[in-house]
């Protein structure tokens, strides 16, 4: 397994005066709730390596709570990179758009692995996303890698040598085909597909409606999860 795949692989109170009354505490408490969630909710920039919006490498699922509301959340568990192991993830749900899904480094919760599932409002500085087409890629990142289509690691985007060199192992890409792609244009779906690297230029690609179909960040790169 080379040095890429193995990094593919690891592929994210304030206190109040003790005078005040019972119902004042709780308005207060609710407010301040309110105005956590209503700006955590607008911040949906992703720093690769370091943050999704409010969430970091130190959130807890305590922390969730308070940041959008324990209605919002769904603890479940998931498996690994190649179906090794299994690992603790909580779902965020703020709508089709916002929502995403936190996958923990340890039992307990308390610690961030990496970022997924994340709905299309989510975008980097350069305006990256799910949704972000390959030509658009192609302007922000130069020509760059990707893996071939239809296997475990199909459509990754590899980062080294591009523009965005320093997001390799902070952020994680997938591309994908249209849904109807290897039907209607299946000599260029199978000549893009595989177990190897075909250039960002490669003219199969065109026909194909290719974008970003999910996206990861890793805010623990040294998990392998």
């Amino acid at each position: 397994m080379n040095t890429t795949i193995k990094m593919l692989a690891i592929a994210t109170v304030t206190l109040l005066p003790i005078a005040a009354s019972p119902v004042a505490i709780a308005a207060n408490s609710f407010a301040q709730t309110t105005v956590a969630q209503s700006v955590n909710l607008r911040d949906t920039l992703i720093i690769p390596g370091e943050r999704v919006g409010p969430v970091t490498r130190n959130t807890t699922r305590r922390d969730l709570t308070r940041l959008f509301g324990e209605s919002r959340l769904r603890d479940k568990t998931i498996s690994g990179a190649e179906g090794i192991g299994q690992f603790a993830a909580t779902e965020v749900n703020l709508g089709r758009e916002r929502s995403f899904t936190v996958v923990w480094s340890n039992s307990a919760r308390t610690q961030v692995g990496n970022v997924r599932n994340l709905g299309t409002a989510w975008k980097t500085r350069e305006g990256i996303g799910v949704g972000t087409s390959l030509a658009e890629l192609r302007r922000i990142l130069g020509e760059f890698q990707i893996y071939g289509l239809a296997w475990d690691y199909g459509g990754t985007v590899v980062f080294e040598g591009t523009r965005l060199a320093r997001y390799q192992g902070g952020l994680t890409l997938v591309l994908d085909a249209a849904p109807d792609a290897a039907r209607r244009f299946p000599n260029n779906y199978q000549a893009v597909s595989g177990d190897r690297l075909f250039s960002s230029n490669n003219p199969n690609w065109q026909r194909l409606g290719v974008r970003v179909a999910a996206m990861t960040v890793n805010l623990a790169p040294d998990q392998g999860i």
